[in-house]
């Protein structure tokens, strides 16, 4: 070892050992420079730290504490539905979930909530972003219209979804009295009627010419517009959900 390294390797045992192994390399760069006025190259200090065995304490992560973080962002709950989609009232269960749409290359996503008792699309958002404020504008737009009554008695069903365990979203529908159910983990059938409406919608969109994410906006509005104004379902009386909305009331 040169001279040079001998003084260096002095200075790093004396800051590291003054940190009690706590200090890494950057850190110890940083105290060096402002205590000496010594500016010690990051890979010099790394190579003889390494060199005389000069290990960083790294303080272990608190493994309960971070399972308690996951737990409070992302908690499941009960199916309370069961399958069971038919012979329901309108504004008795939603179901919600997303899916992705493709144009120009890029990739576009669409979160949908359907009343299982009319069969219409109460709210929705499509948006370049995967993110929560996804599915929560999308649940916002359904819940804007009900009183505080019929959100009392509201289900709103979905999958496990990563927005659809956020603490953002189950929050929301707390605050609004709503209840929350759930499928099973990894069972699409469980959702199905979602599954369902994607599968038709995705039939009717047209995005070849869709070049910007609001074009694909637009085309969304415009179909989820049709499906729920003009397309007839048998299993509305041959009407369209909008006009079997309004028939039901």
């Amino acid at each position: 070892m040169n001279e040079r390294d001998n003084e260096d390797v002095a200075l790093i045992k004396k800051y590291f050992n003054r940190s009690n192994s706590k200090d890494g390399i950057r850190q110890l760069a940083m105290v060096i420079e402002r205590e000496e006025s010594l500016i010690l190259n990051k890979k010099k200090i790394a190579r003889l730290k390494r060199k005389y065995g000069l290990i960083t304490r790294i303080r272990q992560k608190n493994k309960y504490r971070q399972f308690a973080k996951k737990k409070q962002e992302h908690e499941t709950h009960p199916n309370l539905l069961e399958r069971n989609f038919k012979g329901l009232n309108a504004d008795q269960v939603y179901v919600t979930d997303i899916t992705t749409l493709k144009y120009q290359g890029k990739k576009a996503y669409f979160a949908a909530v359907k009343d299982l008792g009319t069969k219409d699309i109460i709210g929705y958002c499509v948006s370049n972003r995967i993110d929560t404020d996804l599915t929560n504008k999308a649940m916002r737009d359904a819940l804007k219209r009900l009183s505080a009554n019929k959100k009392k008695k509201l289900v709103v069903h979905s999958d496990q979804g990563f927005h659809f365990t956020h603490f953002s979203f189950r929050n929301l529908l707390e605050d609004e009295g709503v209840t929350q159910s759930m499928s099973r983990k990894g069972n699409c059938l469980d959702n199905a009627p979602m599954e369902s409406f994607f599968g038709l919608i995705k039939d009717h969109l047209e995005l070849k010419d869709c070049k910007t994410i609001e074009d694909v906006e637009k085309e969304v509005t415009r179909k989820v517009d049709y499906y729920n104004r003009k397309r007839p379902q048998s299993g509305l009386k041959k009407m369209p959900p909008s006009e079997y909305r309004r028939h039901f009331y």
